[in-house]
């Protein structure tokens, strides 16, 4: 379930709760090394290779928060701790294995990944998501594996719109996700932040979705999750998809993140789903066109055949099922007739297939990690 829309842009609260899937590291991740030194000069950031200016506000607001919770830790908790490395300035480097700025929370595993390496340099333990909350609101969800929500909070501090586990990543074995990355799915047009100011301040739909409808369906989503009812579960996903993109539509100026690709793959799904009988996928997306399927594993490799049937792969675009390995099947001609799509060139460049996964956690092999012994960028992953 999307949440969209603030009621605090500083601290990032929320004006309705969601509900979110962590996906596996395995196959979408993003990988974070921080090096602390006396011999550094000022905090750096590098991000997909790059420098970044790290004085943007929500990074400092993750730093900040990191360091007094651990300059607190040492004055409250345990005095003898050494503190000179309090002072001493980081250097931080950040990769990701997907699509950035293309609707698919890059900002959400970054941030998330940030503040909990930033914890274990300086030592912080405990509650972590309200910080990570500061950096992306989504990221709060992302410090938690399995299917997490992000409660929204009264007070005005923020201090109670924090994520909650709903169950790990070990719950529904047989639910799987495949990531349709378009072809030609390019950075957002309107970024989400601006997106959801103008939606808050024009939008009556938008409203209404938070106060009326959310709290419902987000009681509904839990119970079908924890029952494992995956009927009920895909039509409440998709739902929850048509309305949040229904609300970038009724925002002035309106805000189109979904393209002619991710139209047909709604179209897809559904006409699948009709020849079926049953609901056997379904789909989301968040703020772009690339899409987010839901299935059980026995009915992926039939889907996925037709995906390639109706968006058949680029012949020089590499692999294109990649992440966890899927069956072949054939794809039954009366199947294709009953669709009725003609085929899209270039319309997917590939599809990621994955899972639920955990949250953060240490990646042990020196070999990853990303700055070398000068606290300087040395690979990327």
């Amino acid at each position: 379930m999307v949440t969209w829309g603030k009621r605090n842009e500083e601290l990032i609260l929320p004006i309705n709760s969601s509900l979110s899937v962590t996906l596996h590291q395995d196959q979408l991740k993003t990988t974070t090394t921080v090096a602390s030194s006396r011999s550094f000069q000022e905090d750096r950031i590098w991000l997909n290779g790059k420098e970044e200016d790290i004085t943007h506000p929500r990074i400092q607001s993750c730093l900040r928060e990191i360091r007094r919770l651990a300059r607190k830790r040492r004055n409250e908790v345990d005095p003898s701790l050494d503190s000179t490395g309090l002072s001493h300035k980081v250097h931080i480097c950040s990769v990701n294995n997907f699509p950035t700025a293309a609707g698919l929370a890059s900002s959400a595993a970054g941030f998330a990944c940030l503040v909990y390496t930033l914890a274990r340099v300086f030592g912080v333990e405990g509650e972590l998501s309200g910080i990570a909350r500061q950096g992306s609101g989504s990221a709060c969800r992302s410090m938690y594996g399995g299917f997490v929500q992000w409660i929204m909070g009264q007070r005005d501090d923020g201090k109670d719109s924090l994520a909650q586990q709903v169950e790990p990543e070990s719950h529904w074995p047989e639910l799987r996700i495949l990531v349709l990355v378009v072809s030609h799915a390019e950075r957002k047009p309107v970024g989400s932040t601006s997106g959801m100011q103008t939606s808050v301040q024009t939008s009556c739909l938008l409203k209404h979705r938070a106060t009326s409808v959310v709290p419902g369906r987000m009681g509904e989503m839990i119970d079908a999750i924890r029952r494992k009812d995956f009927a009920s579960f895909a039509e409440l996903t998709m739902r929850d998809s048509n309305q949040f993109h229904a609300t970038c539509l009724d925002t002035f100026p309106p805000i189109f993140y979904l393209n002619s690709v991710s139209q047909q793959i709604i179209s897809l799904v559904h006409r699948y789903n009709r020849h079926c009988g049953e609901t056997r996928v379904s789909y989301t997306f968040d703020a772009g066109p690339n899409a987010v399927i839901f299935s059980l594993q026995q009915h992926v490799p039939e889907f996925l055949q037709l995906v390639q049937h109706v968006f058949p792969p680029e012949t020089n675009g590499g692999q294109f099922i990649r992440g966890l390995p899927v069956k072949s099947t054939s794809l039954p001609e009366e199947l294709k007739q009953a669709i009725g799509l003609e085929p899209i060139s270039k319309g997917i460049r590939y599809v990621i297939s994955t899972k639920a996964g955990p949250g953060p956690c240490v990646v042990e092999d020196p070999a990853q990690h990303l700055l070398g012994s000068d606290g300087l960028p040395e690979k990327t992953v």
